[in-house]
Parts: C-alpha cells; sequence; structure tokens
C-alpha cells in the first residue's frame, strides 16, 4: 500500500468547519449563553476552574462554542486568558473573610457558628424529574415568587455569614500544630514553567487548574491503593471572598487603602489526615496532617480531591505514583493532556511511513534468512 500527497487541504478543513457549526444548530435551537450561565451552574464553575480564568459569562461562551466539552471549553477559556493583559495583583485574600452559603464539617457536630448545608445534592434522592422536560422560564418565576415570600423571614433572622474556621478549634485545644505565616512571594505558574522540585505555591496552583475528573481519580487511589489512612472533611466551606487591588497609582500605600473591585465564589476545603508519630519509648501517638484545598466556584469533590493530593505530595514519596509530583502535576492538566491525545488524530504520515518502512525491511530480511536456511537444508538431504 503506497501514500499519496493529500489535496485539497484548505477546502476540507474549511467545510469540516461548516460541518461543526451545522451541527451546533442543524435542529434549529440555539443556546442562548444567558441561559447556559444560569442552568448550568455546575459546568461553568468546573470551566472557570480549569481554565484559572473567573468570569461566568465567558466560561458560557466557551461552554456554547463547544457544544458543552468541557475539555474544548477549558481550551479556548485558556487561550483567550493568554490573550489579556495583567493590570493588577490582587491584595492577600483571608478565607475567614467569606461570606459562608454552606460550610459543614464531617469530623464534628456541633462547629462554632453551626453547619450550614447552604445548596447541594448531598440530600437529593438522584432520582430523575422528568418534570424538567416541560418546566418553562414561567415556571420558574412563579417558584421564585413563592420561595421568596416562604423564606423572607428567615433573610431576616440571617447571620452576616462570617464563621471562624473549624481548625482554629483544634489548635485551641492543642491537638493541632500552629501554622507559622509564609510570606514567601508565591511562584506563578502561568509566567513560569513548573520546576522540580516544585514549591508548595507551584502545587497547589497547578491543582486548582487541574482536571476535576483527573484529580478525582488520584485522589480515591491515594485513600484506596496506596496505604493512606482515612482522610475526614474538617471543615468544607463554600462562599464569597472579596477581591481588593492596592491602589494603581501608589502601591506603597498601606493595605487599608485598597481598592475593592467585587468578589469571587470559591471552595475551600481542610481536609484532616490522621498520622502516627513515634514520641520515643516505643510510645506512638496519633496526630492530624492537614491537606487543603481551594478552587472557583462550587466545586466540592475537586477541593477534597485537591486536599487529599496536597498532603499527599507534601510526603512525597516515589514509591507511590501518588506522592510522585512530576506524575501527579505533569499528568492532571486538562488542557496539556487533552491536547497531546487529540493531537494523535493528526497526520503522522511521514513517521508512520518510516516505521512501516522499517516493518518491511524486516519482513523481507527474515524471509532472506528462512530461503537461505532451506537452501541449505536441501543441499544436505
Amino acid at each position: 500500500m503506497g501514500y499519496v500527497a493529500v489535496k485539497g487541504g484548505t477546502l476540507a478543513i474549511e467545510e469540516s468547519i461548516k460541518l461543526l457549526k451545522y451541527e451546533r444548530v442543524k435542529q434549529g435551537i440555539v443556546l442562548k449563553t444567558n441561559k447556559i450561565e444560569a442552568g448550568m451552574r455546575g459546568l461553568i464553575d468546573q470551566v472557570m476552574s480549569e481554565s484559572s480564568l473567573y468570569c461566568p459569562k465567558l466560561a458560557a461562551v466557551a461552554i456554547k462554542q463547544a457544544e458543552g466539552n468541557p475539555e474544548e471549553a477549558v481550551f479556548l477559556m485558556r487561550a483567550y486568558r493568554s490573550t489579556l493583559p495583567r493590570k493588577h495583583y490582587s491584595s492577600i485574600t483571608d478565607p475567614v473573610e467569606m461570606r459562608i452559603e454552606r460550610r459543614i464539617s464531617a469530623s464534628f457536630k456541633d462547629i462554632p457558628g453551626g453547619q450550614v448545608l447552604g445548596a447541594s445534592t448531598d440530600y437529593t434522592h438522584r432520582l430523575l424529574d422528568f418534570n424538567l422536560v416541560s418546566e418553562t422560564d414561567e415556571d420558574a418565576r412563579k417558584w421564585l415568587d413563592a420561595y421568596q415570600i416562604e423564606s423572607r423571614h428567615l433573610k431576616e433572622n440571617d447571620p452576616s455569614g462570617h464563621f471562624p474556621k473549624v481548625l482554629d478549634y483544634l489548635r485551641k485545644e492543642g491537638l493541632m500544630a500552629m501554622c507559622e505565616d509564609n510570606d514567601t512571594e508565591p511562584d506563578d505558574v502561568t509566567k513560569k514553567s513548573l520546576e522540580f522540585p516544585s514549591s508548595r505555591s507551584q502545587r497547589l496552583q497547578i491543582l486548582t487548574r487541574g482536571q476535576t475528573g483527573a484529580e478525582t481519580s488520584l485522589a480515591y487511589a491515594v485513600i484506596r491503593g496506596y496505604g493512606a489512612l482515612h482522610p475526614t472533611v474538617g471543615e468544607l466551606r463554600i462562599g464569597r471572598l472579596p477581591v481588593c487591588i492596592h491602589n494603581p497609582v501608589d502601591e506603597l500605600k498601606e493595605e487599608e487603602d485598597s481598592y475593592y473591585i467585587g468578589e469571587i465564589l470559591v471552595t475551600e476545603a481542610e481536609m484532616l489526615i490522621p498520622v502516627t508519630v513515634e514520641k520515643g519509648h516505643g510510645k506512638e501517638e496519633i496526630e492530624f496532617e492537614i491537606g487543603y484545598g481551594i478552587c472557583y466556584g462550587q466545586n466540592e469533590t475537586k477541593a477534597i480531591a485537591m486536599g487529599i493530593l496536597d498532603n499527599s505530595l507534601e510526603n512525597g514519596n516515589a514509591e507511590y505514583p501518588s506522592q510522585n509530583e512530576e506524575f501527579v502535576l505533569y499528568h492532571i492538566d486538562s488542557v496539556e493532556s487533552t491536547g497531546f491525545i487529540s493531537h494523535l488524530k493528526m497526520p503522522h504520515y511521514v513517521t508512520f511511513q518510516s516505521k512501516l518502512d522499517s516493518v518491511r525491511k524486516t519482513k523481507k530480511g527474515e524471509e532472506m534468512t528462512n530461503k537461505k536456511g532451506e537452501g541449505i537444508h536441501a543441499e544436505k538431504i
């Protein structure tokens, strides 16, 4: 079988792009981006987190363009992000300042400030709701009106939305070591390539923009396959963090002169991992290590998985893939992994032809050797 040059490449590509749009609009129905933003909250949050770009409107456009494919949407968002100028760096934000919308602990029933269940699928039956097939905008508005009347009295008694950290409660009891502030300027993996051994700031950045499914699988492997004890959610909180920038005219001014520019919805998870520590004279005690995760939007599974992997990479045992930072950090990036797998669809004519030539030469050499062997055998007879 011989290979010939592909003809009409440009025209074929243009027609392929037209077909792509045809597949998106062939039913004569077009999704409006505001409806994607309103009704696909989970997908919006996932795409923003993995693309490191917080903008629900842009995420909705990317999802529409990618026809709901999250990997392609993340690719589009990352590409657009690379064109944006970086005008400011935000000042440090303390998660304690988070305006809470959901806050739970799997470690303690009674926590300071109480458990706030918020919006979650955790308490649903996971049964298909066929009423959604015929749901209309008018139905949604009627339900909203009734809900607002019902919850009005709750809003009047609504607390400030700021709650203390659960782990601070453990530290006050002396059950956990106090954490010292680290004022080292963090590395920026979007401006400088990842290097090994990596810093913790690099690891957390890669984890927070890693693919949700990949991180979940690796975190599951940590628990199930590589000897880690069962981690517990010390605190999971979802809320809005204020974002401020330094005085754009005089950046040397005090923090109090910062400008508030908005807020972002984030999910934060602090995982408690029990470890056995030798105290001397053969005595062992159980202490708790922390794994930390934070990401854009309401993305609870990813934040928890991130916390598990953060602790796993801090321990760093090359014997286990889940504790090997090169293995984990190089393989969880959505754009890198999807891009490399997808590139296999691109033309590999030259390289594959060279492999075929090698196979043909090998086969031909074997045939020549076999014929020589048969000739020698015939002479002996």
